[in-house]
């Protein structure tokens, strides 16, 4: 018999589905009808939903990339200072605590999925990026820092900062990995032009290596 499933609750099950096929095959390998077959719905029934995998690709990514905005606008409402605002943010986003997104970090790696990671930077640089500069707008009002393009700077450090965390992923040394963390920490400083006489440098790196080594 036949199961017919609400709207969204079919689209969801699709991206879920797809999501774990592009994990255990690769997003180049994994194919619509992969995903019919595992789901057991027709081709048209897929197409309603989504024109391509492309398509459920960039939904996958944008759950992922929402998720995050959500926690930079939960960040924005504290009441701490704008470079706090950023390490907490930071913190609360890592993979480290998100086994999902974890995962979906770790098949970044691979050539095959090289579109899925682009697309997961570009979603984070136009989404996520704009709170964060606000975060930051904040922070040049307080006179905590003096950077003059905020959106600009943030989106530099954030693709800086998903470099590092490639590196860490596919096991790079450790002690290379902890010396360009600590030379990120003064790049942060210089980008943003933060004010060394309200910002510890030593607690502010000591903050980092804990985002990024636990």
């Amino acid at each position: 018999m036949r199961i017919v499933k609400e709207h969204e609750t079919r689209r969801t099950e699709i991206i879920d589905t797809a999501q774990q096929l592009f994990l255990a095959k690769g997003y180049e390998k994994a194919t619509i009808n992969d995903i019919l077959k595992q789901i057991g719905i027709a081709k048209g029934t897929f197409y309603h939903y989504f024109k391509s995998k492309e398509e459920v690709m960039d939904a996958i990514i944008m759950r992922v990339v929402e998720k995050d905005r959500l926690i930079a606008q939960e960040v924005q409402k504290t009441d701490i200072s704008s470079l706090d605002k950023i390490l907490l943010f930071l913190k609360r986003q890592s993979a480290a605590d998100n086994e999902q997104k974890s995962d979906l970090l770790e098949q970044f790696q691979h050539t095959e999925n090289a579109l899925m990671k682009q697309r997961a930077l570009e979603g984070t640089l136009q989404h996520v990026c704009p709170v964060l500069a606000e975060i930051i707008e904040e922070g040049r009002q307080q006179g905590e820092c003096s950077v003059e393009y905020p959106l600009e700077s943030i989106q530099f450090l954030i693709a800086g900062i998903q470099s590092l965390s490639d590196e860490r992923v596919i096991g790079e040394d450790p002690e290379a990995i902890q010396r360009k963390l600590f030379s990120f920490v003064e790049f942060i400083f210089r980008i943003l032009g933060i004010d060394e006489a309200k910002f510890d440098k030593q607690t502010v790196t000591h903050q980092f290596l804990q985002i990024f080594t636990s």
